[in-house]
């Protein structure tokens, strides 16, 4: 039977087992959505203020599931606006299959109106894309598109419709997905000889990334580091990826991360990089990056290895299949020489102190953890905020930490938040955004409100574009150019005027009587948390730097 190709991409997005779409209709796609009205009991469309919402929208639906987040937009300044969102995605490897209509094939070229080449501007920040010429090739391009999206080293693909193959027609049947092939093969020399390394070295420390989260191998991670009483850090895409209160856990390392976590990857003679790239944030100073040791990368990307920092051994593969016949090869130990060691170094780590006076950031996040337990998700914007909510949130599964690491997007958390709250409905979902973030994305506290969306946002308010002006505090002598933000927004009545529930709160006992308030609601609120504008995200190493310029006040 033939159908006509506004129905076979519908059908294909059907049989690839995708539930909800984030899009904005518009002219090349208006044919999409007349095949959507048909199939709206099978596919549920979530219609977001604009496209980059969408974008970040499933983009949070993939990073909190492992699924592929999907949306669709139109031609021209549709789809340039899933283009920020279609980096973010790129650069944490997060699973997504964007769908964007175009001019006709014949005007294709032409200036025609609201005509892009899209691809051509996301060839660097896509896995791969598509400009479908031919109709009887659609259905199988949109089933290559999710397969490349969910195989190895997981990412974005776009795939570019124009209007003339939608509106054309071929035969149709529904096939199964393409089969999402892991790499299984592994070096037994390579194994073992990683098994050596670590057996025999004395100050061994993992240093994990996103990697871990996205070959969903936590367990086999954690079953090492038990095993070999191996200590570990993390990146930002890794929390949850270690227990929070694991004995073995020296949590975030970097820039912002702990003291002890920096000293102990200075002074380890091993260090075992998983699922991590050596990224600027955390290999500050690549010249002066674990001096003293010996450095394993595995990954399952090639690419990755030796390009930010030159390490002694790589292997490449799926971390899940290496860790798992690795575990055998390794020796338990105790390690209390070395463990005695690190723990010298956790007195040192930076402990910031309370107030019931003024809202102190470690203090909210304390809190909300403490009411919702582990089972929460948190999504964070990008700033001081998103450093002390990762410093401070206790999270201890993954997938449970949303936030834009790699581009450092400002606005990706309002939408990220709405689709991980509509891919885990029964989940609890707190939006950590600040006063600059949340005004590059409040406009789909709207979409939050027309479908129910229970989202929590916490608005650190500091009147300040907080970090930069950290940054100009410490290491441009207080010259604050530009970093003043002083909007006058009232945020109550923001609330109010978008359907949603509102507070403001100006010392700690407020904000944890507003916070109960607002997880009793069942819709969304935003909660205006006023901090003061020289709160500042300890510690920190400035950029270029190491432990000896590690700054622990102000």
């Amino acid at each position: 039977m033939e159908y006509k190709g506004a129905d076979i991409i519908i059908k294909t997005l059907i049989d690839e087992g995708v539930e909800t779409i984030f899009g904005y209709p518009g002219g090349a796609v208006i044919d999409i959505y007349n095949a959507l009205y048909d199939y709206r009991d099978e596919i549920n469309h979530i219609l977001t203020c604009d496209e980059s919402g969408a974008a970040h929208a499933a983009d949070g639906y993939g990073r909190s599931t492992g699924k592929t987040g999907v949306a669709l937009a139109t031609s021209g300044p549709g789809a340039t606006n899933l283009v920020t969102g279609i980096a973010t995605a790129f650069m944490d490897s997060i699973p997504m299959v964007c769908i964007t209509g175009n001019v006709p094939t014949s005007l294709i070229g032409k200036d025609s109106f609201q005509e892009i080449y899209i691809t051509g501007i996301t060839m660097p920040i896509t896995k791969h894309n598509f400009v479908v010429r031919d109709i009887s090739e659609l259905q199988d391009t949109i089933r290559r598109a999710f397969k490349i999206a969910n195989t190895g080293r997981k990412g974005p693909v776009l795939v570019d419709v124009p209007k003339d193959i939608i509106l054309s027609y071929t035969e149709y049947e529904p096939k199964e997905r393409l089969e999402i092939q892991k790499n299984e093969s592994f070096d037994e020399g390579e194994l073992e000889k990683l098994a050596e390394l670590i057996n025999k070295s004395e100050r061994p420390f993992i240093y994990c990334g996103g990697g871990v989260t996205n070959s969903e191998s936590y367990k086999e991670l954690r079953d090492l580091i038990n095993k070999n009483k191996i200590p570990a850090c993390n990146t930002l895409m890794a929390i949850g990826v270690l227990g929070y209160e694991d004995e073995l856990n020296f949590g975030m390392v970097g820039m912002h991360g702990r003291v002890s976590s920096n000293y102990a990857m200075e002074n380890a003679d091993l260090v075992l990089a998983i699922g991590a790239r050596f990224s600027d944030r955390v290999a500050l100073n690549t010249k002066h990056f674990a001096p003293n040791a010996k450095i394993v990368q595995i990954d399952i990307d090639k690419s990755e290895i030796d390009k930010n920092v030159l390490v002694d051994f790589g292997i490449v593969g799926d971390i899940k299949v290496i860790l798992k016949n690795l575990l055998p090869l390794i020796e338990e130990r105790n390690r209390s020489e070395w463990l005695a060691t690190l723990r010298k170094y956790k007195e040192k780590d930076y402990v910031p102190e309370d107030s019931e006076d003024e809202i102190k950031p470690h203090q909210v996040m304390k809190y909300v953890s403490e009411v919702l337990g582990e089972d929460f998700i948190i999504v964070t914007d990008v700033g001081q905020h998103q450093m002390w909510a990762a410093q401070y949130c206790g999270k201890t599964n993954p997938r449970s930490f949303l936030t834009s690491a790699g581009l450092g997007t400002m606005g990706f958390g309002y939408g990220a938040s709405i689709g991980a709250k509509l891919a885990n409905p029964n989940r609890p979902v707190v939006l950590i955004t600040g006063d600059g973030s949340f005004h590059m994305n409040m406009n789909e506290v709207t979409t939050a409100v027309k479908y129910g969306i229970k989202i929590i946002t916490i608005v650190m308010n500091n009147n300040k574009l907080g970090m930069v002006r950290q940054w100009q505090h410490f290491l441009y002598s207080d010259r604050y150019s530009q970093t003043d933000y002083d909007k006058q927004t009232d945020y109550v009545k923001l609330a109010d005027a978008f359907g949603a529930k509102g507070y403001s709160c100006s010392n700690i006992e407020e904000f944890r009587n507003s916070f109960d308030d607002s997880v009793k609601q069942n819709g969304p609120t935003i909660i205006e948390v006023k901090i003061n504008e020289d709160e500042v995200v300890l510690p920190m190493i400035p950029a270029g730097g190491t432990v000896e310029d590690l700054i622990l006040g102000w």
